[in-house]
């Protein structure tokens, strides 16, 4: 789960964002973005297609960065 919750925070940073910009865009509270970040919690499918476009990366970059290398 490391690879998981560092990939995603780095794609939020690297987009230009915030938790809390996340959070409004994705209709959820800032600390479920911050437990998705920590890898307390996952998206739910439809919210990691929102995270892929919201960072403009695609999916299996964010969720498995051991294929992106």
């Amino acid at each position: 789960m490391t690879e998981f919750k560092i990939s995603l925070a780095a794609a939020r940073v690297n987009a230009g964002l915030t938790q809390n910009d996340v959070a409004k865009v994705l209709k959820v509270g800032k600390q479920t973005v911050v437990s998705w970040e920590k890898g307390k919690s996952e998206p739910k499918m439809s919210q990691s297609r929102q995270l892929s476009e919201l960072y403009k990366m695609p999916l299996d970059y964010i969720f498995l960065p051991e294929k992106s290398n």
